[in-house]
């Protein structure tokens, strides 16, 4: 009989103080941690979607996006899609693109449709808007009208050219940001020479970037490890010299490069003095790649220091003397025993060095000259004086894709669960 009573109350559920069962309680709690973690993490995930997720967003849809011709040309858009590439234009095209003219001219748009035209064909954009002035008295037929008005209509390449714009989204800024473009057949082909400029800049970035990068090791390497075996007390002290840049202006910092660098400048100065060069032979270090290596190197350092000293700093030093007591040099204790402890600061203070250098703007506008621009630069200059936005943010976006790769290559070979930065 007492086993027998026994059972039921083994095999019933456990309840809380309250009556109610133990496991709708604790799931509604779990819900309630779940929502108060939500919560608080909110404020942060809304930041990253408005000033991280969206801006890319944009970026990668403006890059693919333009419709200053679709827009504004209707009829033209329209009669492409109605005929297959290759085929001539016949009346009913000129007469498409000669009414378009007309209500552009009337909205004063023309030069929107022009300029879409002149990323591909540099010229049209006079062609739109000096046609679409004339375009109010043109009459029937408009093949002649429009020819008469302006011979380049009968270009077989500016129809072509008018084809390929036509859509709203394209890939044609990729395309040029790559040096390459579409022929007369839709074909891509190179670009001509002269005119192949950013395979050329993305080349150079990434060159410089890591020879800056390379610098950086070079140069912080020993500082780091002098900080990091000197006693507290003068380690924060000098600790104090890596971070004195960080609390000098970017533009200052750019422009006493400008003072030191130039012909005249304080280090041709002193080489004059010493007798190493000649005064009618002065260095060119400023307005070039020198300078732009220059500076940068000098700007970037701290951000190698600070990581190899956060990592150099927790080896016992004890390590390096059992191996000498045991028979090794100095330098066969560096290479087996020291330096493989300290290569998550490599990684991390290269990675992160190198990331800066190939988005760095300021400095290489101010001190490379035409020899040190970066991508950065170019795509500045799209945004802020050319006004080809699409083809600026398809430069950005593969700037971007090739800091993944990166960052992907890096997690790959060295993994990312080992790069340190404090």
């Amino acid at each position: 009989m007492t086993d027998a009573s026994a059972a039921p109350a083994a095999t019933s559920p456990l309840i809380t103080a309250d009556g109610k069962p133990l496991k709708a309680a604790l799931g509604r709690a779990q819900r309630r941690a779940r929502r108060r973690a939500l919560f608080l993490v909110l404020p942060l995930l809304l930041f990253i979607l408005v000033s991280f997720v969206l801006p890319i967003g944009q970026l990668l849809e403006r890059s693919m996006h333009n419709d200053f011709f679709s827009a504004n040309m209707p009829r033209t858009v329209e009669w492409f899609k109605t005929h297959r590439p290759g085929t001539a234009p016949d009346e009913a095209a000129y007469a498409a693109v000669a009414l378009d003219l007309q209500d552009a001219a009337k909205a004063r748009t023309a030069a929107l449709a022009g300029t879409r035209v002149n990323y591909d064909l540099p010229g049209t954009r006079s062609l739109f808007t000096s046609t679409a002035r004339k375009a109010r008295d043109m009459q029937p037929p408009y093949k002649e009208a429009l020819i008469a008005a302006d011979p380049q209509w009968g270009d077989p390449m500016l129809w072509a050219t008018m084809r390929r714009v036509s859509p709203a989204y394209s890939d044609d800024f990729y395309l040029a940001a790559l040096d390459r473009t579409r022929d007369v057949h839709g074909d891509i082909v190179p670009m001509p020479k002269d005119q192949r400029i950013y395979v050329m800049l993305f080349e150079r970035t990434f060159l410089l970037a890591a020879g800056i990068t390379f610098l950086c090791f070079l140069m912080g390497y020993p500082v780091a490890h002098l900080l990091a075996v000197l006693p507290l007390r003068k380690s924060n002290l000098l600790m104090i010299l890596v971070l004195l840049p960080f609390w000098t202006s970017l533009l200052v910092r750019t422009t006493a490069w400008i003072v030191l660098l130039q012909r005249e400048g304080v280090v041709n100065d002193i080489l004059v003095w010493l007798g190493l060069i000649d005064n009618n032979h002065r260095l060119a270090m400023i307005y070039n790649q020198t300078g732009t290596i220059v500076a940068m190197t000098h700007i970037l350092l701290p951000f190698m220091i600070l990581p190899l000293y956060s990592v150099m700093r927790p080896i016992p030093p004890t390590y390096v003397r059992a191996a000498r007591s045991l028979g090794a040099t100095s330098w066969t204790a560096f290479r087996r025993i020291y330096f493989p402890q300290t290569l998550p600061g490599i990684g991390a203070g290269s990675l992160l060095v190198f990331i800066l250098a190939v988005g760095y703007y300021i400095t290489p506008a101010l001190v490379g000259g035409a020899s040190g621009q970066l991508i950065s630069n170019l795509i500045a200059f799209h945004l802020q004086n050319s006004l080809n936005w699409s083809l600026g943010a398809a430069l950005a976006a593969l700037l971007l894709a090739a800091v993944l790769v990166l960052y992907w290559l890096y997690d790959r070979l060295v993994g990312i669960d080992n790069l340190k930065l404090g």
